[in-house]
């Protein structure tokens, strides 16, 4: 049993969590995640079973996409709404419509941001919610990510108890805080800010009609059908170039071969595909013009 399993995360879970039991209920020693999902967030987590481990990555550094919900008057320790309140300032009246939209495609496009205290990014060694639960603030490095689509969803703003709420949609690229970009609306809006809720609904070429919870999951095992619910690893991969080969090239791609540049060489990081079935992703040789190498080899001649 090999390939992909989208599960549909439920709150209060850890993607590794999610991990140890998928890995327990198929009896399978080699299970990935493909990003990590805070405990309070739902959403797509595809994870790899088998060989398909060798494509995480792969899923991991492509596109995400959410659904958010910011909160405008109250700031959090953990910039969503697990967190303790930092700074409160209650809201008075209802921003127009427009003026919210205008915000969010502020944010369209190239856009830096400094990670949260409560994440899991690495500063000397230890994870940041390591230092953050310690009582220590360091200096975290800046990182530049990419908002590809943002927009205002449902044509309502919630004003409450001086705590206005508001939901939007975002397509974005790997390594973006949603956390942190509601803080930033809330800061061009005037306010403090946090992410009061977010499911993840996309991940790499996985939606959430492709996914699974574990209790369908549950019943599938106890039925013998959880093949059922597995997609072929080639679905993980389906946003890269594919290049379809012959028989006799084949034998070479899974013997790991540097090759000449086919003709029509689609570009860097390309799945090389025999029968229609990956076997293997090249990329152009950094050492010699004009030639390709493998960056990873998903199936040898000794697999076959």
């Amino acid at each position: 049993m090999e390939g992909i399993l989208p599960i549909w995360k439920p709150k209060g879970m850890t993607s590794h969590d999610c991990v140890y039991k998928v890995r327990k209920w198929l009896g399978i020693k080699k299970v990935g995640h493909t990003g990590t999902l805070d405990p309070d967030v739902t959403g797509v987590l595809p994870i790899c079973l088998g060989r398909a481990t060798k494509i995480a990555e792969y899923i991991t550094n492509a596109g995400k996409e959410y659904e958010g919900e910011v909160t405008l008057g109250t700031s959090t320790t953990t910039e969503d709404s697990s967190g303790d309140i930092v700074e409160k300032r209650l809201v008075q009246e209802i921003f127009p419509l427009e003026r919210i939209e205008e915000v969010l495609q502020s944010f369209k496009g190239e856009l830096k941001q400094i990670p949260p205290m409560y994440s899991a990014v690495k500063v000397k060694g230890k994870r940041l919610y390591e230092y953050a639960r310690a009582g220590i603030t360091v200096e975290r490095p800046e990182r530049t990510v990419y908002i590809y689509h943002i927009q205002l969803l449902e044509n309502a703003v919630e004003l409450q108890d001086g705590l206005l709420s508001f939901r939007f949609s975002v397509q974005c690229s790997k390594g973006t805080y949603i956390r942190t970009l509601a803080v930033m609306i809330g800061e061009k809006l005037g306010y403090p800010a946090h992410m009061s809720d977010l499911v993840r609904t996309a991940s790499a070429s996985f939606r959430e009609d492709d996914c699974v919870t574990f209790e369908e999951l549950e019943k599938l095992v106890q039925a013998g059908k959880a093949a059922e619910a597995i997609f072929p690893l080639e679905k993980g991969i389906s946003h890269l170039p594919h290049l379809a080969i012959s028989d006799k090239l084949a034998i070479k791609v899974r013997n790991g071969a540097v090759l000449p540049e086919p003709e029509h060489w689609p570009g860097d990081e390309t799945v090389l595909a025999h029968k229609s079935k990956a076997i293997a992703i090249y990329k152009n040789h950094p050492e010699k013009p004009g030639q390709i190498k493998p960056v990873k080899v998903l199936e040898t001649n000794e697999i076959r």
